[in-house]
């Protein structure tokens, strides 16, 4: 890889600058506390959860054991990112390495692939609970979730491995500048030497396919949840059903709703305040209000956190 200042140059410059969030130097620190106190509560609130499935012998159901592995998956979600923007609130030069950049760039977009898959596992879960609850132990064993689980890791791992690789062998050429608080696809391509329109059709291929496939396969497993709900004949059945349903459904809709604004149309439509809102919502303010959604809404996942707390 090679970073030059223009095409032809041969000086070699060893990272880029994340611009993150331009302002005064107090403006900074204010920021700097103000996403520190998120980091901590998001690791608070996702950590309760696990510990709270871990200890509470009432929770240790395929349900319950998706939502500790989810909110495992938040903690490293919000650690690839806020960590090193803290930091560049505090930084002059706001410099991160090539490296660095590349493998903030990957663990992103691997663990947000992961979440991808995991929000359909969960609501395929759902599906058997309600739809067929005769089956459902025999069919949502611990083995099957274990092997649904490290399927999803795995295959967010490599779903975007090799796009990322290439793009990192690619040669940048003008400024090192990128206006963003993250290493993103789309501002790295437009720092590339010669645009090269296969990498950017690749990259947009892999993140519709990625975004549009789990959710088809949640909506189909919700589309038959209520049909299945609404043939309950009791009120109170049905309100039972649906609340817990409830929970995942508000994160699906976070989640989605802002990832989809950012990657089905194309980035540069963007400009790149939006992209930063759009981003920050769905990769640090959605991980801190998960924990406070699934615990309001559940009577089981609320018990267990008053349990925790009197320990």
């Amino acid at each position: 890889m090679n970073i030059s200042n223009t095409p032809n140059a041969s000086s070699t410059i060893t990272g880029f600058i994340l611009l993150g969030f331009p302002c005064s130097r107090e403006g900074q620190i204010l920021l700097f506390v103000l996403f520190s106190v998120v980091y901590l509560l998001t690791l608070m609130g996702n950590g309760s959860i696990i510990c709270a499935v871990r200890w509470d012998q009432r929770l240790h159901t395929p349900m319950y054991i998706l939502l500790a592995n989810f909110s495992f998956l938040e903690i490293w979600y919000v650690t690839s990112t806020l960590p090193n923007m803290l930091a560049n609130f505090l930084s002059d030069t706001k410099v991160i390495s090539f490296s660095g950049c590349f493998l903030q760039f990957y663990f992103f977009f691997s663990l947000g692939s992961t979440e991808c898959f995991l929000l359909a596992i969960m609501a395929f879960d759902r599906y058997l609970a309600i739809c067929r609850p005769l089956h459902y132990p025999t069919i949502m064993t611990g083995r099957l979730c274990t092997n649904l689980v490290v399927s999803c890791w795995v295959f967010g791992f490599l779903w975007f491995l090799i796009p990322i690789i290439i793009i990192s062998q690619m040669s940048f050429c003008g400024s090192r500048i990128i206006d963003h608080f993250l290493c993103d696809p789309g501002p790295l391509l437009a720092l590339t030497c010669t645009r090269v329109p296969v990498i950017e059709l690749t990259s947009s291929t892999l993140s519709s396919l990625l975004l549009f496939i789990p959710f088809f396969f949640i909506v189909v497993s919700y589309a038959l949840v209520l049909r299945a709900v609404l043939r309950v004949p009791s009120a109170a059945g049905r309100r039972k059903a649906f609340s817990t349903c409830g929970s995942h459904l508000a994160v699906v809709s976070l989640f989605y709703g802002s990832v989809m604004v950012m990657y089905v149309s194309p980035t540069s439509e963007h400009e790149a305040g939006m992209q930063k809102v759009v981003t920050l919502f769905y990769s640090v303010v959605t991980p801190l209000i998960n924990p406070i959604i699934y615990s309001l809404r559940n009577k089981d996942m609320k018990h267990a956190m008053k349990k925790l707390l009197r320990t």
